[in-house]
């Protein structure tokens, strides 16, 4: 088997940063779009796809998110595993029946998620996970379907439907990104407010973050299970297209 494939649903405006970040983190053949630009994958001949973070609203009126949910939608259909981070999570849960809202305020910075230790996903992470977040909307209600497995007193933080998962944290950053995206909301945070997430942001919870991290090589397992039984079935190399 050869190295799985996965399209990169680039969702930040700010495109650069954030495919450095999953390029880095994920040991896979990523082929990226950056979707507010308009570009979008031509077919689903990929062995599953990742939807990044943004800072849109999945509940905005934009042409590129409506284009965006009918590709996931599609995508899903034609059983194709996925991984949503933050905005992805949101969207995910959306195209599947859920609901997405705003919080009213912002969780930011270095937290603590509370996860069951029984979904695939974070196997080998603590069930309290410290991990950086970032968003003012969440999940209020998970799809039809679905397996929450991580939680704060902010809401959902993961969950599973089918080959689905979804975590609203960002196991992808550096220190660096922390940093730029904290400063990055002096519109619509006090002084006060950046000045203490960005003293939580040391190489102390860094570390810690680190171990939430597995959760790439995690998918990235279960995509190659998929892919092994699928050749399995199919007596045979993969076909051209899907």
């Amino acid at each position: 088997m050869g190295e799985l494939r996965l399209a990169l649903l680039n969702a930040a405006h700010e495109a650069t940063e954030t495919r450095r970040n999953f390029r880095r983190e994920l040991d896979a053949e990523l082929t990226a779009f950056h979707c507010p630009s308009g570009e979008f994958p031509d077919d689903f001949r990929y062995d599953g796809f990742v939807v990044t973070g943004s800072r849109a609203s999945v509940y905005w009126d934009r042409e590129w998110i409506g284009r965006l949910k009918t590709w996931v939608g599609d995508a899903i259909r034609a059983g194709l595993p996925a991984l949503g981070v933050c905005y992805g999570h949101q969207l995910l849960a959306d195209v599947m029946g859920g609901r997405v809202s705003s919080m009213g305020e912002y969780e930011i910075g270095y937290r603590t998620v509370e996860q069951d230790g029984e979904n695939r996903l974070l196997e080998g992470v603590g069930e309290a996970m410290t991990v950086f977040t970032t968003h003012s909307d969440h999940v209020c209600e998970k799809p039809p379907g679905a397996t929450v497995f991580a939680k704060n007193e902010y809401g959902i933080h993961g969950f599973r439907k089918d080959r689905v998962f979804a975590v609203q944290f960002h196991p992808e950053y550096d220190m660096e990104t922390a940093e730029s995206v904290t400063v990055g909301k002096s519109d619509q945070l006090s002084e006060e407010r950046i000045d203490a997430v960005l003293e939580g942001i040391h190489a102390g919870n860094y570390d810690a973050a680190c171990e939430a991290k597995r959760l790439f090589d995690n998918f990235l397992a279960y995509v190659e299970e998929l892919e092994a039984e699928r050749l399995d079935a199919d007596g045979g190399p993969p076909e051209p297209s899907r």
